[in-house]
């Protein structure tokens, strides 16, 4: 056979009794219990309960029934077709047609008073129930039964055996109406947690999805010897067959889990209206909480504190920057053994990443370029004040687009002796910047590491704040921005009590020390609180009407995805042939205006495009503006950097020992004989812990993007749904990226 006709797949129809009249009795009890209820409470039990689980009903029924079931055993992709429709589809429509009442209405109501009922009101039972559709039972559960019957022996065994495929089905779709459950909660149950808990619930179970889709489409053999022997009525190889069944697993099962996700997400931090007949209750006041204040922990508080703690941390820095400058001038020029190499595009440029997450800013604070600029601050007084017209972000904004270009097309992370040019540029740049220009101007307005740092530490969760604004209100020097006879104040002109978030905040603790009633902390926040709203704040302004700020985070966001791109065979492929055919200084200007157009021209071109079509939804509310909504995609694009450098990171980390023991040898010590092969081969899960990184960050900007829009209108879904296209649009971007090979090596080459 080398195809399917119309007629053989319509004659695979088959009908199976046991199914299909219990299936039916189901829904017409169902319906005779619905009929009851949606009289007494329409607005519990609208037609579309009914059509739910109906339609639950029914897509079981075809799982089993249809072709689908009659060509499992030939083709992969029909199998996991079948195993989709029986865990993600029915049992989510079933839940949501609330069935507990409407099967209880529906049964006679003496079976149901005296057959039923002395069972469910036993608290043992009750206790078990509860215990099925707990989240940490049912979500293990759910995962569990779909990693064992994808294993090989397993599978072959339910294909071989019609008596047990029945069994793997039934534990297929059994478990997955235990582990839907939480998430739809059917009225009228209650829920065990937190609603929030949900959405790590989901993303976890689309990690292990996504695990293993991945290992189905990427393995380069034969996992399951049924399809191998079976004849072939398609065209595709068994192995083509097998990549094929885990794409469907991949795409329809991650939408499975995150559109829920995103909803839940919507739902429970979107402000809600009460209704008309909801009953106001009066709650009692709670005290507030303790902010967690890192500067108030034991020990770490008072290191932080200390007056030399940042002059001894940029020191340290300073050192390794040192050392990358020296190795990457006189040491091998081969980048993975060394330092100029390794330390600044795989270390530094990840662990900055995981720090901005978890704590904050911290690479500014540990920043060895303004070490050196305050050791020369004696010879250079920066009495100057920074130009008028280039206070903005738009020189940052260019320096950050020509990094990001020279490090793509000039290969500067294979190039150690381009990388120590760099950063001994940076430090003179620092150096002339600041000693002539005061208030920090180099970092403010030149920097584009900081203007990097700066767009990141928007969802950090820490921030430097007034711990009680009160104590403000009575300050009359204003030391914290004005300084004192011991202390310098902030350079950046960030005033402390009309701060909002860490834009432009380099963490240096200046007006923590300067504080005269140690009323300044870091302190815990929300992850990104400071995108949502948009006060006037203290030397930045609102973020609605800075165009430039605006441009430097649609810099951040889309130089993340043209970063990985950049990297990708068929690219390189083709920067080859464009260099060998129009020579190199030819080539570089057509990539620079390629590179150009994909971070700057087409992102502006999409904002622009997306607040015309919000303003026009708004209606009488007047013009969105595009600037406010673009700082929400930050997430996203965080995620594609977070994503693209934890593989570089993992990959990697073991790669400056071996480096310090060749320099030890080079200098004449004695020491072991370096190990190059210490490089980590990517695991299977590295690929799924990148996708959770993707997902966090779509759903978070989906989210962001939602209130935005319920701030400013209330026909929000117009507002709201261009830019949700392009988040969308950057997440299916990001995942397709993911799985690209790349042109970078996973071992050191020994010199």
């Amino acid at each position: 056979m080398n195809g399917l006709s119309a007629e053989s797949v319509l004659l695979s129809w088959t009908f199976l009794p046991v199914p299909a009249f219990g299936l039916l009795a189901a829904g017409l009890i169902y319906f005779r219990g619905w009929r009851s209820l949606s009289a007494r409470v329409p607005w519990r039990f609208p037609v579309e309960r009914l059509l739910s689980f109906l339609g639950g009903l029914g897509v079981i029924y075809a799982a089993l029934a249809s072709p689908l079931d009659a060509f499992a055993g030939w083709l992969l992709i029909v199998h996991m077709v079948q195993h989709l429709l029986l865990t993600m589809v029915a049992p989510p429509l079933l839940l949501l047609g609330w069935p507990m009442l409407p099967l209880l209405s529906g049964l006679p109501r003496r079976f149901v008073r005296e057959g039923i009922a002395p069972f469910l009101n036993a608290p043992g039972l009750k206790r078990v129930g509860r215990f099925l559709v707990h989240p940490f039972f049912a979500g293990p559960l759910f995962l569990l039964s779909n990693l064992v019957w994808h294993v090989p022996m397993l599978y072959d065994l339910a294909l071989r055996s019609p008596g047990w495929h029945q069994f793997e089905h039934l534990c297929f779709l059994g478990t997955a109406v235990l582990f839907w459950w939480p998430v739809i909660q059917p009225w009228p149950s209650r829920p065990a947690l937190p609603r929030w808990v949900m959405i790590p619930y989901l993303l976890l179970a689309d990690l292990q999805n996504t695990a293993l889709a991945a290992f189905l489409s990427f393995y380069d053999g034969v996992l399951y010897r049924t399809y191998e022997m079976a004849p072939r009525i398609s065209d595709l190889s068994v192995l083509d067959d097998q990549a094929g069944a885990g794409a469907v697993m991949w795409v329809p099962g991650s939408l499975a889990y995150l559109i829920p996700a995103g909803i839940i997400a919507v739902s429970y931090l979107s402000p809600h209206r009460k209704r008309a007949h909801e009953v106001p209750v009066v709650r009692r006041p709670v005290p507030p909480r303790q902010r967690f204040d890192l500067l108030r922990m034991p020990g770490v508080g008072r290191l932080m504190r200390w007056k030399s703690f940042r002059p001894a941390l940029q020191f340290s820095v300073f050192l390794l920057a040192l050392a990358v400058v020296l190795d990457g001038f006189f040491g091998p020029q081969v980048a993975g053994i060394n330092l100029a190499g390794v330390l600044p595009w795989l270390h530094w440029s990840g662990l900055s990443a995981i720090v901005l997450l978890v704590v904050g800013n911290l690479f500014c604070m540990a920043c060895p370029f303004t070490f050196v600029r305050d050791l020369g601050r004696r010879i250079f007084p920066a009495t100057r004040e920074w130009p008028r017209r280039l206070r903005s972000k738009w020189l940052a904004v260019g320096l950050l687009a020509g990094f990001f270009w020279a490090y793509e097309y000039l290969d500067l992370w294979d190039s150690p002796w381009w990388t120590a040019w760099l950063v001994v540029f940076y430090f003179a740049g620092a150096m002339v910047v600041d000693g002539i220009f005061k208030n920090a101007s180099f970092c403010k307005y030149v920097c584009p590491i900081g203007q990097f740092n700066f767009v990141a530490s928007l969802l950090s969760p820490t921030e430097i704040r007034v711990r009680e604004p009160d104590v403000c209100a009575t300050c009359r020097t204003q030391d914290c921005i004005r300084g004192n006879e011991t202390q310098r104040g902030c350079e950046l002109l960030l005033f402390q009590p009309r701060k909002s978030g860490n834009m432009d905040c380099t963490f240096c603790l200046d007006c923590v020390k300067a504080c005269p009633h140690d009323n300044i902390g870091i302190l815990a926040v929300p992850p990104g609180r400071d995108i949502l709203t948009d006060p006037r704040r203290s030397s930045v302004g609102e973020y609605s009407r800075r165009r430039d700020l605006a441009t430097v985070v649609l810099v951040f966001v889309f130089a993340a995805f043209a970063n990985v791109a950049a990297m990708l065979f068929p690219v390189l492929k083709m920067e080859e042939s464009v260099s060998r055919n129009f020579g190199r200084p030819a080539a570089a200007g057509i990539w620079f205006i390629v590179f150009v157009f994909s971070v700057g021209l087409l992102p502006l071109g999409v904002a622009r495009l997306c607040g015309r079509i919000s303003s026009a939804a708004a209606g009488e509310r007047g013009p969105v503006s595009a600037e406010g909504f673009v700082f929400a995609l930050i997430p996203m694009g965080l995620a594609m950097w977070v994503a693209h450098i934890s593989f570089h990171l993992f990959t990697g980390v073991l790669t400056p020992w071996p480096i310090f023991l060749r320099i030890a040898r080079d200098l004449g010590v004695r020491s072991a004989v370096p190990a190059w092969d210490v490089a980590i081969p990517p695991f299977e899960g590295l690929v799924g812990l990148q996708i959770l990184f993707l997902n966090v960050g779509v759903l978070f900007s989906l989210w962001m993007l939602w209130r935005k829009s319920c701030a400013f209108t209330v026909r929000a879904l117009p507002v709201f749904l261009p830019w949700a296209l392009v988040a969308l649009a950057l997440y299916v971007a990001g995942v397709w990226l993911t799985f690209q090979p790349l042109d970078m090596p996973l071992a050191l080459v020994p010199p």
